[in-house]
């Protein structure tokens, strides 16, 4: 995984060049503080005194401190700049990704799940990225500064203090397997909390409405409660990293003590390469309770890391050909056939579909709820593509367009208005960047939109909150003929469009559809029956089959499921 992270600091080799360059003279002032340590003792403090000694040092000393400072600054600030840069980078890769994936993936994956990888394990990324390599190749390079001057002091002594290095890092080795199973284990009960939040923020009108407060609350405490343990978990092996790292080093430390001591005391060395010896080993094993610490953060880096790749390892499932081209117009026919479809692999969804539709013809879906019509229209815009058969588009495969011709021919207006937090004008316009505000006027009063646009605080500039939330269902309906209106497609798709409304607005809706409609090839899917009475088609599908298809008077001579669907619905 690090690998892999390490790919994304490639564009920022040339800071990252400096930031070492950075790091050596870090390590380099720290060795060089320990050394001044040894005249320090042995011309200073010990006969003969050196008056003129102690008057250096009292310079060189904060000199020593100051580059150390500065360099350590700057090697700071071009580390957290690169790591951010690399999360920048990674977090737009991401969400760009996520924007190319098909519907399938958002099948099978929650919101709150997305929405914890492109934040939360970004967030536990950056950790990784921007302290890790300042902390562990900072430490680095000053370790290896100070451990050169441990064998140009006291080489025998050295080698004691470097055998205790393997030692004390078995700790790192056996806490970091736990410490990223847990990572993992963490990331993923956050994702759940992340689940938990979008549902209840997203239905709270429905959770008030059952009264459901507590109960929403009782299961978002549980799922903490199950975070907090698995953190707490974490955080006992944290605690303990660093102890029993110390307990060994300390055990090499004293034995240094015990045997170096004797050596002073019988004037084998100095008192001054005594003390500087065991400054720069206390100080060598500094970095290594660094890494300690860091080791948190790198297996929950890696843990993270796993889980937001695994979503840039997804592949699209629709895919454009490379010999693609452009669909410049649609001008004669659609043809569905013999097309087969079903959703992740499961149950087949469609099954044997063959119609046809020219241009210009008004076509409708009905029957049964889970039978398939909706399944029809989202094949048509790629939006999944089928199992078995073909749709052509003037006797082309629709496979053979590029996605965004296929797409910019087709409008779609739905029962579930997705409308964004921007201004009336933005969402009118969404799809149609480059609209002026005169064609976007036109198309809001095609909508039977303007009137009330007009009555808004801000009027086409009015922020209408998310999915729309500060207008009615009737007025998001019209908002999102709009924008189909002002996007011109050849192609139209509506699927129960105006089932959710009252009959006031589905009035003023289905006026703006009929406006809509004109001049387009229309696919309808209702369950209202008075909706389609007027198309030149209607296709009865159940249970993935077209099982009739007539206009409205021959299915209802038939006496099949279209005679009972409307007995049903106009029975008195």
């Amino acid at each position: 995984m690090y690998k892999r992270l390490i790919r994304y600091i490639k564009p920022y080799s040339t800071r990252f060049i400096q930031a070492l360059i950075c790091m050596v003279f870090v390590g380099g002032f720290t060795g060089l503080s320990m050394y001044i340590l040894k005249d320090v003792i042995d011309k200073v403090f010990i006969p003969p005194y050196n008056p003129k000694m102690l008057s250096i040092v009292v310079v060189i000393v904060p000199l020593i401190f100051l580059f150390k400072g500065l360099f350590g600054y700057a090697q700071g600030y071009l580390m957290y700049y690169i790591g951010q840069r690399v999360v920048m980078d990674l977090r737009n890769e991401l969400y760009e990704h996520l924007q190319h994936l098909s519907l399938d993936f958002y099948t099978r994956k929650s919101t709150g799940n997305i929405m914890s990888r492109l934040t939360n394990d970004i967030v536990a990324i950056q950790d990784g990225v921007t302290k890790v390599p300042m902390y562990v190749i900072r430490d680095g390079f000053t370790a290896l500064v100070l451990m050169g001057l441990l064998f140009y002091l006291h080489p025998k002594f050295a080698l004691i203090v470097v055998f205790a290095f393997p030692l004390a890092s078995i700790p790192i080795i056996r806490f970091g397997k736990k410490l990223r199973r847990v990572g993992r284990e963490g990331q993923e009960k956050m994702s759940d909390m992340y689940g938990i939040l979008q549902e209840t923020i997203t239905g709270v009108k429905v959770v008030k409405a059952f009264n459901m407060e507590e109960y929403e609350t009782e299961k978002f405490g549980k799922q903490n409660r199950s975070y907090f343990n698995i953190i707490m978990r974490s955080m006992r092996v944290e605690a303990l990293s660093s102890p029993v790292m110390e307990f060994i080093g300390s055990l090499g430390i004293a034995f240094v003590i015990w045997y170096g001591g004797k050596d002073v005391i019988n004037g084998v060395w100095t008192a001054g390469a005594f003390f500087s010896f065991m400054g720069a080993a206390f100080s060598t094993y500094n970095p290594i309770k660094n890494f300690s610490r860091m080791n948190v953060n790198i297996q929950r880096a890696l843990a993270a890391s796993e889980r937001v790749f695994q979503i840039l390892d997804e592949k699209t499932t629709v895919l454009e050909s490379p010999d693609a081209f452009a669909l410049e117009k649609f001008s004669n026919e659609i043809s569905y056939n013999n097309v087969s479809f079903s959703y992740l692999g499961g149950n087949t969804v469609l099954k044997g579909i063959n119609l046809k539709l020219k241009k210009g013809q008004i076509v409708a879906f009905v029957g049964p709820s889970g039978g398939g019509k909706t399944s029809i229209a989202n094949l048509l815009p790629r939006f999944y593509d089928p199992l078995s058969g073909t749709i052509t588009i003037d006797n082309k495969d629709i496979k053979d367009f590029t996605l965004k011709s296929l797409r910019k021919q087709i409008g779609i207006v739905t029962q579930e208005t997705i409308l964004f937090n921007d201004t009336v004008r933005n969402n009118i316009s969404y799809g149609s960047r480059d609209a002026k505000d005169k064609d976007i006027i036109r198309a809001a009063k095609a909508a039977n939109a303007h009137n009330f646009i007009m009555r808004l605080s801000d009027k086409y500039s009015t922020v209408i909150g998310e999915r729309g939330v500060r207008l009615s269902g009737g007025e998001r309906q019209r908002i999102a003929i709009a924008r189909a209106i002002l996007k011109n497609p050849s192609i139209l798709i509506l699927d129960e469009a105006t089932s959710a409304l009252d009959t006031e607005s589905e009035l003023l809706v289905q006026k703006a559809i009929d406006y809509l409609m004109r001049n387009r090839t229309t696919f309808v899917i209702a369950h209202r029956l008075s909706t389609i009475r007027k198309a030149d088609k209607i296709f009865v599908i159940d249970e993935g089959k077209i099982v009739e298809s007539g206009v409205h008077r021959e299915l209802l001579a038939k006496g099949g499921i279209y005679k009972r669907l409307y007995d049903m619905q106009f029975r008195d």
